[in-house]
């Protein structure tokens, strides 16, 4: 049974029309949470249809979805060829991704992924898998760190907060939200703290669940397992994954090079569905704040 509080759907409808979903065609909702994306897709799916969904956090199975059409596989998304060939799937007719963490991960304080509580520097998507934020913390070289938050939270003055973490842990373990506020209090502006705290807590986070290899991972496989016609319709919320997906739509490989045959003919598998992202409109923003920086881009496997 699906909780209401659990996670707030974001460009749920959008998402959803953007996959054209057939009436017996086969989706996987790659990102379930608290499974709002994929009671659509099955409201929109015939007796004959059927749904994967995939979550790491097992948190997520208190929201499975009763339905025989219905399967929550425990895995990341990142092993989705994988997975769906074991379950006999081999191709399929679509996948939505709706990136980044879920209300519930935020606002379950002793997750740690926000500094409105008081918690241990946890941060993993699976609590039961991998390092988690207090080992990259307290781990990681100075340039390790100053690496991760120029590059996956674009932090002013990376470089002097990952000297205060590094100096800060030389006199006692960083283990909590507190801690960090108050090594980066000590650097950075009171007007701005909260602002680079936000960014400090995501780069970190991105790092600890290694989130933009899982994504690339994801778009290659997910090209190989979808049918010709099949589309992929993705959410992200900060521009390294939006980049990413869009580079990986508009070429067909992750490097972003506009590949061609000996005749000069695109060898791109994708076919552009949205010409720009979708954003949230004004009704959804005032609703729903968290989707302020969400956007939703689709394209549509061709033969070629």
């Amino acid at each position: 049974m699906m909780k209401a509080d659990y996670h707030r759907p974001v460009l749920l409808v959008e998402s959803v029309d953007l996959l054209n979903v057939l009436a017996d065609g086969v989706y996987v909702d790659v990102t379930f949470g608290g499974g709002g994306h994929s009671a659509e897709i099955l409201r929109r799916l015939g007796p004959n249809g059927r749904l994967f969904a995939f979550d790491k956090d097992p948190d997520a199975q208190q929201n499975l979805i009763q339905d025989p059409r219905f399967s929550l596989i425990a895995s990341d998304f990142k092993f989705i060829e994988k997975a769906l060939n074991d379950q006999g799937i081999l191709q399929v007719d679509g996948i939505l991704g709706d990136l980044g963490v879920s209300s519930h991960q935020f606002d379950e304080g002793s997750r740690g992924f926000s500094f409105r509580f008081d918690a241990r520097l946890d941060m993993r998507m699976n609590p039961e898998a991998g390092d988690d934020a207090v080992d990259v913390l307290n781990g990681y070289s100075e340039a390790a760190l100053k690496r991760i938050l120029d590059e996956y939270g674009d932090v002013r003055n990376a470089g002097k907060i990952a000297a205060a973490i590094v100096t800060a842990r030389k006199h006692g373990r960083i283990e909590t939200t507190g801690d960090m506020e108050r090594i980066i209090g000590g650097v950075i502006a009171a007007q701005n703290l909260s602002k680079i705290l936000t960014l400090v807590y995501q780069a970190i986070r991105i790092e600890v669940n290694e989130e933009l290899e899982a994504l690339e991972m994801l778009l290659e496989s997910g090209l190989r397992v979808l049918r010709p016609g099949g589309r992929m319709s993705i959410i992200s919320y900060h521009s390294l994954e939006d980049r990413l997906t869009k580079q990986f739509f508009k070429t067909g490989n992750l490097q972003g090079e506009d590949q061609r045959d000996f005749f000069g003919r695109s060898l791109c598998p994708w076919k552009m569905v949205t010409k720009k992202a979708v954003e949230p409109t004004a009704k959804e923003l005032k609703e729903n704040p968290r989707s302020r920086s969400a956007k939703l881009r689709a394209a549509e496997k061709i033969e070629l």
